[in-house]
């Protein structure tokens, strides 16, 4: 989609997604059209309204989402990176961004979904809302590993894992987290069994597909989600 349809798009549906005055969360019916996946969000990236395609895809209604912070929604491994992609919005640096997110539905099922987000300021330089328009689902991510309430490391296990992302060996590693060579050997095989993965290379690939560790950070960190 075009620079100049969004913005059309931005100034036609932004008038109509505003809070219910009385109160009470719903989508509104001049929204109520097929295919038309919105939301709008205020500056604390608080949803305020949607249509009735955005509940739907996220399983829930206007009660279950309205209110909520729209990074609830997403895996705790893309939060950081989609964060700093809403800061270049509120803080003007920014007009639009289009990314790709992990989105979590209500039964913790992990899908993947073109997300565009448009900063609508009302002809003001202050920032009035953000409307995030997303497409459909592309495709399921691994639910089992994707949970992001599961529980999966213990504080050392997500230390080891990385300093293996970090590409960090043995011995230092050993030395870093007071642990005899013997003990990171015993946790590296333990984290490879839990991760269903033979060996170290695809235990960090395995890991960042399943989003446990953050996504466009350095020196690579763990999903504080995942760790016991």
């Amino acid at each position: 989609m075009s620079a100049p349809v969004l913005e059309d798009l931005a100034q036609t549906v932004a008038p109509h997604v505003e809070s219910d005055r009385a109160g009470s969360p719903q989508a509104h019916p001049q929204l109520d059209q097929p295919g038309l996946n919105l939301a709008c969000l205020d500056r604390t990236l608080t949803i305020q309204e949607a249509t009735p395609e955005f509940f739907r895809q996220f399983g829930t209604s206007a009660a279950g989402l309205c209110g909520r912070t729209f990074c609830d929604l997403v895996h705790p491994s893309v939060q950081q990176p989609l964060l700093r992609q809403f800061a270049g919005l509120v803080e003007g640096r920014r007009d639009r961004f289009a990314t790709e997110v992990i989105a979590v539905g209500t039964e913790d099922e992990a899908f993947t979904v073109p997300l565009t987000a448009v900063a609508v300021r009302g002809g003001t330089p202050e920032l009035s809302s953000i409307l995030v328009m997303m497409s459909g689902r592309e495709e399921s991510v691994d639910a089992g590993v994707v949970s992001n309430r599961k529980k999966l490391l213990s504080e050392i296990d997500a230390r080891i894992l990385e300093g293996i992302a970090a590409g960090v060996s043995t011995v230092p590693l050993a030395a870093r987290l007071y642990l005899s060579r013997q003990g990171v050997e015993y946790h590296v095989t333990c984290l490879l069994r839990k991760l269903r993965v033979p060996n170290r290379a695809a235990l960090v690939s395995r890991a960042y597909s399943m989003g446990v560790l953050k996504v466009g950070v350095w020196p690579p960190k763990v999903v504080n989600d995942f760790i016991k």
